[in-house]
């Protein structure tokens, strides 16, 4: 049996010594080089995302480990409004711009301008300077359509959001809760702000007849609707190129009205204990390097350099994005909303997990 001594506190300082002085480090400087800094980072990304964004920050930050906090864009804004007195996360990397603007008005995010930030596209940073969040990518609102379960049930192809309150479409169609899904609620608020307030709560009126299910998720409905449990699933358009690049027999349509859409961003959450680290991620998250990532799976980017044909991925997506989407009016006006939506249409939600 070996028996392991511990070396008296002034023979281990000795040493420590000993050895600082051959590699002109101090004992702290030493022991600090080999530390690492684990940020907790809230994020409503898709799981698929992940791994590779954290994989490459990580490679290219070797000191700094991401630890992700994930949940939909609704429950990640709620978590970060109850820890306001006490906040947990460092950083949001990955969730909509109109959340962040709350959280901005609450006096939780910590301005800072990334490295890079002046090479994005203008519509895709804070107008503050310096900026409380950076813009990533964008994503809207696309119709999943199964063609063989529409044949099945002699259903018409829809190619705008006025096609779906035909009476065809009767409990054919699911959705995502706008108060839990971020796609959900800019699908609520493209269509509040191209129709006015009236004519966009008729149209959901009308909608709602057709819905069979709203969702807490907003890729779901897609996976849904490729899976044949449902024809019809308003949802993500890279969530349904995704789908039919795997074989699901579905089309992706972008409502010829236009459709209401939103980016995701990052900021550093006022408050954390590792300010370094958090700018070091909210600088890779504004780089060419990082926009060469998101495009991987959203085709519009907050760089302009960066484009990338994704297979089967609507065409001209960026051209059919709503030109009048007001992310300050829908950050301001999304309780209202949400409480309006949630009493006329919330019954039909699917239970909580």
């Amino acid at each position: 049996m070996i028996r392991r001594t511990a070396l008296p506190a002034t023979c281990a300082l000795a040493l420590l010594t000993a050895v600082a002085s051959v590699t002109g480090a101090a004992p702290a400087a030493q022991a600090a080089a080999g530390a690492t800094t684990r940020l907790t980072v809230y994020t409503a990304l898709e799981n698929e995302q992940l791994t590779p964004y954290k994989k490459a920050f990580e490679a290219d930050n070797p000191g700094i480990e991401i630890d992700w906090v994930r949940d939909s864009t609704g429950v990640v804004t709620a978590k970060l409004l109850a820890e306001k007195d006490n906040p947990k996360a460092d950083v949001v990397w990955g969730l909509a711009a109109s959340s962040l603007m709350i959280l901005d008005a609450q006096g939780m995010l910590m301005p800072y301008q990334p490295k890079g930030a002046e090479d994005l596209k203008a519509s895709f940073r804070d107008a503050k300077t310096p900026p409380a969040w950076v813009g990533m990518d964008a994503w809207m609102a696309a119709i999943c359509f199964n063609t063989v379960e529409a044949e099945k049930k002699k259903l018409a192809k829809p190619t705008s959001w006025a096609d779906l309150l035909k009476q065809e479409y009767k409990g054919q169609i699911v959705m995502p809760n706008p108060a839990s899904s971020g796609t959900g609620f800019l699908a609520v608020s493209g269509w509040l702000q191209t129709m006015g307030a009236d004519k966009g709560w008729s149209y959901m009126d009308g909608l709602n007849d057709n819905v069979a299910l709203y969702t807490h998720s907003g890729s779901k409905p897609c996976k849904m609707a490729a899976a044949g449990e449902y024809p019809i699933g308003i949802s993500i358009e890279y969530t349904g190129a995704q789908q039919k690049t795997k074989g699901a027999p579905i089309d992706v349509i972008l409502a010829s009205e236009g459709v209401g859409w939103e980016m995701e961003a990052t900021a550093i959450v006022k408050g954390t204990q590792k300010a370094e680290a958090a700018k070091a991620l909210a600088d890779w998250a504004a780089s060419r390097k990082a926009n060469e990532q998101y495009v991987n799976f959203y085709q519009v980017t907050a760089h302009p350099a960066v484009t990338k044909e994704t297979p089967n991925y609507p065409k001209n997506a960026e051209a059919a994005m709503n030109k009048t989407n007001d992310f300050v009016w829908a950050a301001a006006n999304r309780d209202r909303i949400l409480a309006d939506w949630e009493k006329r249409y919330g019954a039909k939600s699917e239970p909580k997990s």
